[in-house]
Order: structure tokens, then C-alpha cells, then sequence
């Protein structure tokens, strides 16, 4: 079965999250406070007639850190270019997309954290002065000439901002990191797109959804077109909350946004190794699974919702988590687990 609860974006994602990227602010549902700031600080430009300051959008992904990125270009009026940081290999590469950019013109780049060393100071001087040093020639007749550049805006967007060099860092004037959803914002996403997918859903197949989201628009939506598709051929075509819990539990998602795998991760730990601390590289070796995976994925979510405590000794699950899979949080004498 697909990784239905992965915040990254699969090949099948792309397809539908174009049409159900919101066109402006008000469309756009949560990130309340990150929104309106930038509603501010855009209109503010704007008045001046200036480009925006540059701005790095960081935190999990699948939250909407790109269609806010577009969003900003929309609101300024200006071209958008997109591009990520592995697609980069080499500063000339850079050196030609900045010389193309027009004035206050947006360039996003999303994983940013992933610049090439030598092309992330590149960047220094564009982001800074607007302008780059190119060397023309070679050996001893090598000279330097700087190439002015059109103001413009520079958009990065990372799910590892730790990993963001701190001179690059420095360079932007608006940091904003994005948070997980309520349920309350993610039931209105479910309904906003559902009106887009021409999928009838009532609140509390809606909201059914939403509790299984893991707090991400993008798992809320891949949810949706899974359970419209059981709706199809298992019910009358319309998603209730008697249709929608039908629908996740068939696909083994819980009640808490909780999967096969997250299951594995947690029964591992509390059969094999009495419920910690364990390291990871041993966890992945115990469910044969990727530790990066493992570290990306699956233990952000269960650090978040309580379940798994990372200690300088490894990972240890919570009593909250033993109730969850409906063990008694203690031992007895020979060791043994007790099952409710």
C-alpha cells in the first residue's frame, strides 16, 4: 500500500495540489498570524514601490510553505520563479537565473538547505548588494567584473532549517517557521477542496478526515481522495463520518493519524527493547526501515502527539502511547508485557 500519510509529496500529489492551491490570502486557511504579517509587509512594499525583503519559509513538510511562496509573488504582482536547491549543481547555473530576473521579480527555491557550497555564496552578494562577481578569463589575464542586478525578492523554503548555513540566514529579513494544523483549519481545507474535487462531504466526514491528518493539509488531502474513491464503490458516493471511519480503518489509519508503520515503530520498542531507550539505527534495523525515514517521517509525529521521547540514551515510548495500543504501562515480574 502508498505511504498514504507521508507529508512528502508524491508524483500523484502534484497532479491534484495545483488545482487546490488557494489563489490569494483569504482563501489560504490557517498560518493566521504568519499571513497577516505578510499581508502587511507586502502592501507596505508595495506602497513604496519597492521589492520585498527576502524571505525564508521553514518547518515540516506539506504544511503550504510553497503556496505561500506563490501567494507572495500574486499579492506583489510580479513573476515567480521556481526551483529547489538539488536542481542547482553549478554557480553558473545561478549566475544565469539571477541575470534573467526582472525587477522585484520572486525566486524560490525550495530545500534551500541543499545549496551547493559554492553556489550558496553566490547568493551572498546577490541577496545583499543585488549584484555578482563574475571572473571573465583565465590565469594571469583573469580579471574581475561585478554584474549588476535587478532588485529582487528571494523566497527559500526548507524543511531543515538547522541545516541553513548562517551567513544565508542572516541574509533574510522575514523568517517564518510553519506549524501543524488543528483540526478545526483542516476540516475547512478538507470542505474547500472537496468543493473543488466535486466530492459531497457533510462537517463530520469532514472532520472525521481531519482527526486522521496528522495535523498536515497535504495527508488531509491525499485522505480525502482515498475515501471519495471508497465512497464510490462502498457507499452512495457521499462521505459521512460513518463512511469516512469505515474508509480509514480499511486502511489501517487510526483514530489518531496513526499507521502500520508508526505501529511498528512503537510495538518494536515496547516488545523488543521494554519500551526503551533504544537507539534509532536500531529501530530501523528492527522494522527494516530507513533511519532517515524513521527520523523525517514517523518520530516527528510521535514526539508531537506524546507517544515517543528522544533521551540522550535513545527513543523511550510514554505510558500515553502503551494505552493507545492497549497495553498496561507496566511489566510483570518475568517482564511480560500485560494486554488489556
Amino acid at each position: 500500500m502508498e505511504d498514504i500519510l507521508s507529508p512528502v509529496r508524491s508524483k500523484e500529489d502534484i497532479i491534484f495540489e495545483d488545482s487546490l492551491r488557494p489563489r490569494s490570502f483569504e482563501e489560504f486557511i490557517g498560518q493566521e498570524t504568519i499571513k497577516n504579517n505578510l499581508k502587511i509587509f507586502i502592501e507596505a512594499a508595495s506602497k513604496r514601490n519597492e521589492h520585498l525583503d527576502h524571505v525564508l519559509l521553514y518547518g515540516p513538510p506539506g504544511l503550504g510553505k510553497t503556496s505561500l511562496a506563490y501567494l507572495i509573488a500574486k499579492e506583489m504582482g510580479v513573476g515567480i520563479k521556481p526551483t529547489s536547491g538539488p536542481v542547482i549543481e553549478r554557480t553558473g547555473d545561478l549566475s544565469a537565473i539571477l541575470s534573467n530576473l526582472q525587477n522585484k521579480e520572486t525566486l524560490f527555491i525550495d530545500e534551500i538547505h541543499r545549496l551547493h557550497p559554492a553556489v550558496e555564496e553566490i547568493l551572498y552578494s546577490a541577496m545583499e548588494d543585488f549584484s555578482l562577481d563574475i571572473v571573465i578569463g583565465q590565469g594571469p589575464a583573469a580579471r574581475s567584473h561585478k554584474l549588476q542586478l535587478k532588485k529582487f525578492t528571494l523566497i527559500g523554503a526548507t524543511t531543515r532549517a538547522g541545516r541553513i548555513t548562517a551567513p544565508l540566514r542572516g541574509r533574510f529579513g522575514i523568517i517564518y517557521r510553519l506549524d501543524y494544523y488543528g483540526e478545526e483549519d483542516l476540516a475547512k481545507i478538507i470542505k474547500r477542496s472537496a468543493s473543488i474535487l466535486n466530492v459531497n462531504i457533510d462537517d463530520q466526514g469532514a472532520y472525521q478526515i481531519a482527526l486522521r491528518s496528522r495535523g498536515t493539509p497535504r495527508v488531509a488531502n491525499r485522505l480525502l481522495r482515498r475515501v471519495r474513491d471508497y465512497v464510490d464503490v462502498k457507499a452512495k458516493g457521499k462521505i459521512t463520518a460513518k463512511e469516512a471511519k469505515s474508509a480509514l480503518d480499511m486502511m489501517e489509519v487510526d483514530s489518531l493519524g496513526l499507521d502500520e508503520v508508526d505501529r511498528k515503530i512503537l510495538l518494536s520498542i515496547i516488545e523488543n527493547f521494554s519500551g526503551g531507550p533504544v537507539g534509532i539505527s536500531t529501530i530501523a534495523a528492527a522494522i527494516d526501515e530507513e533511519k532517515d525515514t524513521i527520523e523525517s517521517i514517523y518520530e516527528p509525529f510521535l514526539m508531537r502527539i506524546g507517544f515517543l521521547e528522544r533521551t540522550i540514551r535513545g527513543r523511550r515510548v510514554t505510558p500515553k502511547a502503551y494505552e493507545h495500543l492497549g497495553f498496561n504501562p507496566f511489566t510483570s515480574p518475568q517482564g511480560k508485557l500485560f494486554k488489556k
